[in-house]
């Protein structure tokens, strides 16, 4: 299994019965394919739908259902679809229960970077900055490394999505918990030790006991 799936595997353990989700861009559009059959969630899209199920194989595409990333989704004998006007009074009224986004950067604080690399062309900022305000909780769904460098920080260096918004930050590589007194590491990947983990961390992380992932 690789990065993307293991962290798309770990984050949907973390939703629960009747709660309301949107996922973001990349990695976590993943998350829609490893929900456990007996967990009933809603799955939220900014582009108007409620009821988005796992993506879509090469046997059942419809070809004007589409998820946020434009990619070939499924829907749910309940789903619905709605303008995007609706879309963003869920998501700016508080009514997401959890939104899984993906990050440049996140820092020990639950700060994050996601839109933009100065100097870069990029189309925008999306939904992403509505979404890290509106939902009651906030998981962040990214690789651990940008090649050498961790994107675990100590302090965000990029322009921010969020300013201390994300509660739980899943790698592959560890699941860390971000509280009022600093981010502690929960899990590990059971193939790497907490001194890696640690030697990849940019940001100071606390821990206690620490369990291991189910990959």
């Amino acid at each position: 299994m690789d990065a993307k799936q293991i962290i798309a595997k770990r984050i949907a353990q973390e939703l629960k019965n009747g709660n309301l989700v949107n996922l973001g861009i990349g990695i976590p559009t993943l998350v829609a394919n490893y929900i456990p059959n007996d967990v009933e969630v809603f799955l939220q899209s900014e582009n108007g739908i409620i009821g988005l199920g796992p993506l879509a194989d090469e046997n059942n595409i419809d070809y004007n259902l589409t998820n946020p990333s434009g990619q070939y989704a499924t829907i749910l004998k309940h789903g619905m679809f709605f303008d995007t006007s609706l879309s963003f009074m869920m998501i700016r009224g508080g009514h997401l229960d959890v939104t899984v986004l993906g990050a440049l950067e996140v820092d020990q604080e639950g700060s994050i970077a996601s839109w933009i690399i100065p100097g870069k062309l990029v189309p925008g900022m999306g939904g992403s900055m509505d979404l890290v305000t509106g939902a009651k909780r906030v998981i962040i769904a990214t690789t651990h490394m940008n090649k050498d460098e961790s994107k675990i920080k100590e302090k965000c260096t990029l322009p921010l999505t969020g300013y201390k918004k994300a509660s739980l930050i899943v790698t592959e590589l560890a699941v860390m918990e971000v509280r009022e007194d600093g981010l502690y590491l929960i899990e590990r990947h059971p193939d790497v030790s907490i001194e890696e983990i640690i030697s990849k961390t940019d940001a100071k992380l606390k821990y206690n006991q620490v369990q291991l992932m189910e990959v």
